[in-house]
């Protein structure tokens, strides 16, 4: 298969991955106690951590993926341009 079947280059799909494990780590900073009838009320359903942080790595996660996306291939130069 050639190379230039491939939609995206090597460093597009290293971006991407990045991008989705920083996802995966904004949504796990969400994680915590919920707040139930039972237990009573949670304040930490309010920390900053939860409501702050967390939204902004995945913002930042899904910021990243865009530019997993859109970044540029690497134009190869031919045989015959390096000749000239």
């Amino acid at each position: 298969m050639d190379k230039k079947d491939f939609a995206f280059d090597k460093l597009n799909y290293i971006i991407c991955a990045a991008s989705v494990l920083i996802i995966i780590i904004g949504f796990v900073l969400m994680l915590g106690p919920s707040s139930s009838i039972e237990g009573g009320f949670e304040p930490d359903i309010f920390s900053t951590k939860r409501i702050v942080v967390a939204p902004m790595v995945c913002f930042f996660g899904f910021l990243l993926m865009i530019v997993g996306i859109l970044y540029p291939r690497k134009k190869e130069i031919s045989a015959e341009q390096q000749e000239r």
